[in-house]
């Protein structure tokens, strides 16, 4: 089997995911890590798919061309290097962010992580509270290479948040089941 990035982007309605997905299955397709969401009434899915050999990806790019087209989507597909590890080696960590929202709160926080050698494997925004009191809400999923030491990560970006004027923690991840 060969694995394919597919990815999806348009304005949300009923049946994307099924449209999509189906085409797939009808190519011998099997979904095997996904991700969707809805960010401000549009809709991004990207899926880690194995298809038959004898399929590229872009024997798969025309065969949902005719999804894409209906349902106003931008589809890409992407051959994978299956060589490449599938997840980061480390320890899992969870990162929260809260505060008044500004330019620049996701960039100084990863570049902060970024400097010891951290992945980022997941992050969330959303502006919540009020219209008036608006406030920024970050998580992040990260994993530390071996051997790093955690609080001393979450001290520096302790500091970095007094800097931001927001709020931070990390702490060890707990095992989910996804």
């Amino acid at each position: 089997m060969s694995h394919y990035a597919v990815t999806a982007i348009g304005a949300d309605r009923p049946g994307i995911v099924a449209a999509v997905t189906g085409v797939l299955m009808e190519h011998g397709c099997n979904l095997e890590d996904t991700s969707m969401t809805i960010l401000r009434g549009h809709f991004a899915m990207m899926l880690v798919v194995a298809g038959p050999q004898t399929s590229s990806a872009s024997d798969l790019e025309v065969a949902l061309s005719d999804v894409a087209a209906g349902l106003d989507l931008v589809v890409a597909v992407r051959a994978m290097d299956d060589t490449v590890p599938s997840s980061p080696e480390g320890e899992a960590w969870t990162v929260a962010v809260y505060g008044a929202d500004r330019p620049g709160i996701v960039h100084r926080v990863t570049s902060t992580l970024a400097a010891v050698g951290a992945n980022v494997v997941e992050l969330t925004t959303r502006v919540i509270g009020t219209e008036d009191r608006p406030v920024y809400a970050m998580v992040l999923g990260v994993t530390l290479p071996p051997g790093t030491d955690g609080h001393a990560v979450s001290n520096d970006l302790s500091d970095l948040a007094r800097e931001l004027g927001v709020e931070c923690s990390m702490h060890p991840s707990e095992a989910d089941i996804l």
